[in-house]
């Protein structure tokens, strides 16, 4: 399987005392700005902002070997998981300044920093092993047998079949074989 997800040594993030007693504290004067409706109003409007004006949710992928997931959308907040797989899609499900929360294959939840994702489109073979066709027909001579787990590229994609690659192999795959579109999505 080419895809590898890693949970860091320690598991769980643990909470001390003091820092249990901060965040209290901060989350009570934060709750505190509904209060003050001039400065709570424009904050929340700003919480809800999409910064990067691109479309909520949509499809994405991890950009480096290594992308650190984390429990909220700041370098503060401690590190869930770990990816180790380049051009693995994920779906962005929410935005909050350069974080992205987003969603992968297996619903595992998170945020990363935008720098850590690329626009391109990618895909993950699901299910059983699927047969890359060399043109969108099932009848279609093979172009490459792929494993669950194989990751992709995408090209285009009508109803039915997307154009893709996986290691130099070019063909075509029904979307129902792979997670990284949406039902009726074409481009």
């Amino acid at each position: 399987m080419n895809l590898a997800l890693v949970r860091p040594a320690g598991g769980r993030r643990r909470c001390g005392r003091g820092l249990a007693a901060f965040l209290l504290i901060a989350g009570l004067a934060f709750a505190g700005l509904d209060a003050m409706p001039q400065l709570g109003g424009s904050l929340a409007m700003a919480a809800n902002a999409n910064p990067s004006g691109l479309p909520i949710p949509r499809f994405v992928s991890l950009r480096s070997n290594e992308v650190n997931l984390r429990t909220g959308p700041g370098l503060t907040y401690p590190i869930d998981w770990i990816y180790k797989r380049d051009g693995m899609p994920v779906e962005v499900i929410e935005e909050f300044d350069t974080w992205r929360k987003i969603r992968d294959w297996q619903g595992t939840e998170g945020w990363v920093h935008q720098s850590m994702l690329d626009g391109k489109r990618d895909f993950v073979i699901t299910g059983e092993r699927r047969t890359m066709r060399l043109a969108p027909e099932m009848d279609a001579r093979p172009a490459a047998r792929l494993e669950p787990g194989v990751v992709g590229q995408l090209f285009e994609c009508d109803a039915i079949w997307c154009r893709a690659e996986v290691q130099g192999y070019r063909g075509w795959l029904k979307r129902e074989w792979f997670w990284g579109t949406y039902p009726n999505e074409t481009f």
